[in-house]
């Protein structure tokens, strides 16, 4: 969702898709999805077990001439397939994005109403009851199954270890470094570039190095180059030089080699649903269309920020009334502390928060400015003197952020957004980070899930500008869940 590049898989001939991974990493890949059928078949025995149990209990269905017997192990069977038509064990959208997720459910929903239509026309009387609970577990089951693989695999991918593609990067030195920025800072997602290759204008006779990968060669011997350095996949960007028509050779000269081909169009910060592929006169054009900042979208974005936060604001009541106990037991000065920021269209507001500073925080500032960690229009210190005992805790957790519910029940926030900026921040804004204020800011944010303090300021306004261009409702309840692990890990609380 962050990647500032789109990879697209190429067309290939089909016998070179049928095996599409190098052998470096062929092993793994197949181990893991070994592991994914294993998982999904347990979690299918156990949805039709709980579906036989929730409909009959320990009796027998009487009266019913069903062979359940011989259903249970029919549906298991058919249900598998219907995971493997749908291509939820293809390895391209495995371990990363929400398509994995998409699929899983797709096909369980589909095989559900299929079963319906048939038992329907055919008079069938399978008890729609069983059939009922075992799609609402097994669908359930599946999504949470995937996703504990998922993690477990992202967890191995970050000490190194894991499945992931081994990548060749093509282009220009610009945007082969901007390629290689954006995988290195996910390295979750499952490229691993291993080497790069550039124009032959731009190759030198001694060994170079772009960042910290190896130059292994130039455009004339691509294929060469990702056999020499092991590489399953190689990832073509921008460059003058690579023409539709080499493109187009280099996937002959990679045909059946097993190696991958994928190309990261020139789309900056440019994905979602706002992407879509048409092909037009033999061409496949991408159209890109333009950001929806209102109509019906918005309007149930806005209902369910107000809906979330009144319920909020409801049950967290109790823990609200007890960290303020403890502010105001801490330190002398008031419990919550308010402060003007600027939201949607420039407005100004009131944000509040709980006080995690000293009283007189605003004065102390300028004696330690020199002190700032951050770049940027920010002040950011990870031991910054003002804070209190209470406050740091609070700051760890991320509890001095919850009044901010109040600003969403008033329509001032939302749940997802932005950060909220300072007047004195805006006041400097250029006409593109202008942008941020083209929607309401947020209590989270893609900047809270990705290191809050730990990101730079161009990373952090990036990031901003990405949620403005492309926020869906499935993308911020992604943030929202995200937003979970992040403040239970304390990653860039301070």
């Amino acid at each position: 969702m962050t990647s500032a590049t789109l990879l697209t898989p190429a067309r290939l001939p089909s016998r070179a898709r049928g095996d599409r991974s190098g052998p470096a990493t062929r092993a793994a890949e197949r181990s893991y999805v070994r592991l994914l059928a294993v998982l999904d078949t347990a979690v299918l025995a156990v949805a039709i077990l709980i579906g036989y149990a929730g409909r009959f209990g320990d009796e027998h269905p009487g009266g019913s001439e069903i062979p359940y017997q011989l259903v249970a192990p029919g549906l298991l069977l058919v249900w598998l397939i219907s995971l493997r038509t749908m291509r939820c064990y293809d390895d391209r959208m495995l371990g990363y994005g929400a398509d994995e997720y998409r699929r899983v459910s797709s096909a369980s929903l589909r095989l559900a109403g299929g079963i319906a239509i048939a038992g329907y026309i055919a008079d069938v009387g399978v008890s729609r009851g069983f059939l009922a609970i075992s799609f609402a577990v097994g669908t359930v089951g599946l999504v949470l199954a995937r996703f504990g693989a998922r993690k477990r695999l992202h967890r191995a991918r970050h000490r190194g270890a894991g499945w992931s593609r081994k990548v060749l990067v093509v282009g220009d030195t610009a945007h082969v470094l901007e390629l290689v920025h954006t995988l290195h800072r996910e390295p979750y997602a499952g490229y691993r570039v291993v080497g790069a290759c550039i124009p032959d204008a731009l190759l030198a006779p001694v060994p170079q190095r772009l960042g910290d990968v190896p130059v292994v060669g130039s455009f004339r011997g691509i294929p060469e180059a990702a056999t020499a350095i092991g590489a399953d996949t190689v990832a073509v960007t921008a460059s003058g030089e690579l023409t539709a028509t080499r493109l187009r050779r280099l996937g002959w000269q990679l045909e059946g080699t097993g190696v991958d081909l994928v190309v990261a169009p020139a789309l900056t910060d440019v994905a979602g649903p706002r992407i879509h592929t048409r092909p037009v006169a033999g061409l496949p054009l991408i159209h890109v269309e333009a950001p929806e900042f209102r109509g019906a979208r918005k309007l149930v974005k806005g209902l369910v920020d107000r809906s979330v936060s009144l319920l909020a604001l409801l049950l967290l009541l109790p823990a609200l009334v007890m960290i303020a106990l403890a502010i105001k037991l801490d330190s002398r000065g008031p419990v919550l502390f308010r402060q003007i920021r600027v939201g949607q269209g420039g407005k100004e507001f009131g944000v509040y928060k709980f006080r995690t500073m000293v009283v007189n925080a605003d004065a102390l500032l300028a004696e330690l400015a020199a002190r700032n960690e951050t770049d940027g229009l920010m002040f950011k210190m990870r031991d910054d003197p003002r804070v209190t005992r209470v406050g740091r805790l609070l700051r760890k957790w991320s509890l001095d952020e919850l009044p901010q519910l109040a600003n969403v029940l008033l329509g001032q926030m939302s749940l997802v957004g932005p950060r909220p900026p300072l007047p004195s921040e805006v006041a400097r804004y250029d006409g593109d980070v202008a942008r941020r204020l083209l929607v309401k800011p947020g209590i989270t944010g893609l900047w809270q899930v990705s290191g809050r303090s730990d990101l730079s300021w161009e990373d952090g306004i990036r990031l901003d500008l990405y949620y403005v261009e492309n926020w869906s409702l499935a993308a911020d309840l992604t943030i929202l869940w995200k937003t979970f692990g992040a403040v239970l890990h304390s990653r860039g609380a301070y």
